[in-house]
């Protein structure tokens, strides 16, 4: 759950759904540098207050939190800080300032393209587990159809030379060509093999070291995952014993208004047809507890059923907006200005459609 982007209601959450367990995100470097742990590169830990209430109320309902560090902004501790030593002071702070039992090292673009700072993240992790016993480590990187990249991997194979295992590794299968559930289960499928022979694990062992962070609705790059998809996703991981289940985010579980947003990603609503709260119940059923009883899921609309906001010859589109032309869909493929929306194999438009 980011803290930006409308966060919702913790304790309405709970009270709806039955999630204990929530995620909040994330700790940076500070914008104007430094080695010292900041929300979102503007708010020092060590002073903060909102976050800490948000702590208490989640804890008051009998749940608990994680605090993800890194993500896809900003400058990270690995990146600032000057080796594992500094970087896990950093994180230090954060965990007794919350009194954590658990903490998320989300490692991807562009920090994981730096070897330096993924040594720095990767010892930090390696000390906070030995110097805080019981700690919940998870190690989150960019899924790939194949499991995970180049630089996902090289990350494993930090992890091993420095000796690291983490109760788990999560992957998140979406913003690289994925469609739907079953391109997701088959990226969950390779990267356990990479597992298996990155660490010499069995196959058992390494389901029981991965993990999987989904993105609810409509992905960054215009893919879609719905409520059947989620479904699917953990008939799989609950069939394989995975460690961790896991969607970003909480602030976009509800509904946009309209429904499909106009063809557009939101931070703070799904872009799909859904009840408030719908995905989040894929992780307290994976958890192994019955959600409370909710009004039934909106008959999701396909995506390109009925038409998006009109073409503009003056609007810049990017890959994944989509407009209506001619009483077609269309979806650009790349950054466009000017360009009439015309089906071809090598156009930037991509027909979706009669609307």
């Amino acid at each position: 759950m980011p803290l930006d982007n409308d966060p919702p209601d913790a304790a309405a959450i709970m009270d709806a759904t039955g999630l204990k367990a929530f995620q909040l995100a994330f700790v940076l470097a500070p914008n104007g540098g430094g080695c010292s742990p900041t929300w979102g590169g503007t708010a020092a830990v060590s002073s903060d207050t909102a976050v800490q209430s948000v702590v208490n109320t989640i804890r008051a309902r009998g749940g608990d939190v994680s605090v993800s560090i890194g993500g896809y902004g900003g400058t990270k501790l690995g990146q600032a800080c000057s080796d594992p030593t500094a970087t896990a002071a950093a994180y230090q702070q954060v965990i007794t300032k919350y009194g954590l039992h658990a903490i998320d090292f989300d490692l991807e673009e562009p920090e994981y393209e730096n070897t330096a700072a993924i040594r720095n993240e990767i010892g930090a992790a390696k000390i906070l587990q030995q110097n805080n016993p019981g700690l919940y480590v998870s190690v989150t990187t960019a899924g790939t159809a194949d499991g995970t990249g180049w630089f996902g991997k090289q990350m494993l194979l930090e992890a091993k030379s420095q000796g690291f295992t983490p109760n788990n590794f999560s992957i998140m299968p979406f913003d690289g060509g994925f469609n739907g559930a079953a391109s997701q289960t088959g990226a969950l499928t390779n990267f356990n093999q990479i597992l298996q022979s990155t660490f010499g694990w069995d196959q058992a062992t390494a389901y029981a070291h991965e993990g999987f962070s989904g993105m609810n609705g409509r992905s960054d790059t215009g893919e879609y995952f719905s409520q059947a998809d989620f479904q699917t996703v953990l008939d799989y991981a609950t069939g394989h014993h995975m460690d961790r289940f896991t969607f970003w985010s909480l602030n976009r579980d509800r509904q946009c208004t309209p429904a499909d947003n106009g063809g557009r990603t939101s931070g703070t609503c799904s872009s799909v047809a859904q009840n408030s709260w719908d995905f989040a119940r894929y992780s307290v059923r994976f958890a192994g507890v019955t959600p409370p009883t909710s009004t039934p899921t909106p008959t999701p609309t396909p995506p390109g059923t009925g038409c998006k906001t009109a073409w503009s010859s003056t609007a810049v589109y990017t890959a994944g907006n989509e407009v209506s032309y001619n009483k077609h869909n269309w979806k650009a493929k790349w950054w466009t200005q000017n360009e009439t929306p015309v089906a071809s194999d090598w156009g930037v438009w991509q027909d979706e459609g009669a609307c």
